[in-house]
């Protein structure tokens, strides 16, 4: 099982995000705490991939055609970084 840490700017943002956004990601944390990023790959609407440039060594998942969770993986303790939960900019 794996252990998912939100950071503290997180927690108060997803507060304005919008309530199917929120329901989505509580969805994703579900998938991830039992599965880690396998269970997220197998399911192809989340289009995990790594990320490049500034944000390598980072990851992000599709919450929905807008919105992205960010998140950071340390596979030897089975621990997910949460960093951010945003509109993805185009």
């Amino acid at each position: 099982m794996w252990t998912i840490y939100e950071k503290k700017s997180l927690i108060k943002s997803l507060k304005t995000t919008p309530l199917r956004i929120r329901k989505e990601y509580e969805i994703w944390k579900r998938i991830v705490e039992l599965q880690g990023i396998q269970g997220l790959r197998e399911m192809k609407g989340y289009h995990d991939e790594a990320l490049k440039g500034e944000w390598k060594g980072f990851r992000s998942s599709r919450l929905s055609l807008q919105w992205r969770v960010i998140y950071k993986v340390e596979a030897k303790e089975l621990e997910i970084y949460v960093i951010d939960v945003n509109a993805h900019k185009y």
